[in-house]
């Protein structure tokens, strides 16, 4: 019964986009993996749709993971802050699923959709118009920048289920996508790795 961090951005600069995945997903996740309360962690990719370039996926025990005196002693992206634009930090309330309903296998793919700026009621008639699977998981926002009310998630598993591009045009200022790991799904120490 989890809550999830979403962290979703931009890099400006490609000549050094490798170097900084390699520290994300390497000592930034090894990181604030060993911090209380967080449980696990996967990045992702934009490869359709629209939204931001890149998304990390972290799973927590509890919002108290994020006001921890271990967590604000190592927050944001060190040396690499002045090259990331479009930052958004989004907390939410996820008590309804497994921390492993999250996990997107390497030829998967993690199907989001957002509401960027909209009030809860807009960012509710736009879902009731999106075309989205009924096994996407409905996620309200709790804490943080809440840049979206509410976050829309599903994990496909294969090739072909993850080629899915989302239908259509979403509605004015709603964002769907279709991001690809970039980074195994990763548990905190004690937990397993897969």
């Amino acid at each position: 019964m989890p809550f999830v961090y979403i962290v979703r951005c931009n890099f400006t600069a490609p000549d050094k986009e490798a170097a900084w995945d390699v520290w994300y997903s390497g000592p930034k996740l090894a990181q604030m993996l060993a911090l209380p309360h967080f449980l696990s962690c996967q990045r992702f990719r934009r490869a359709s749709g629209t939204g931001r370039d890149y998304l990390a996926l972290w799973t927590m025990q509890s919002p108290d993971a994020l006001t921890s005196d271990e967590y604000k002693a190592q927050w944001g992206f060190s040396e690499w802050t002045p090259l990331i634009a479009d930052w958004s930090r989004d907390l939410f309330d996820a008590r309804d699923w497994d921390e492993g309903a999250f996990a997107v296998a390497a030829g998967g793919a993690l199907h989001v959709a957002a509401f960027d700026g909209m009030s809860v009621d807009e960012a509710l008639a736009a879902r009731a118009v999106m075309a989205v699977s009924a096994e996407t998981m409905w996620l309200p926002v709790i804490g943080l920048d809440r840049h979206t009310p509410l976050i829309g998630l599903r994990a496909t598993p294969d090739v072909a289920q993850a080629d899915d591009a989302p239908a259509g045009e979403p509605p004015a200022r709603a964002q769907q996508a279709v991001y690809r790991p970039i980074s195994d799904f990763h548990r905190a120490s004690g937990t397993g790795t897969r």
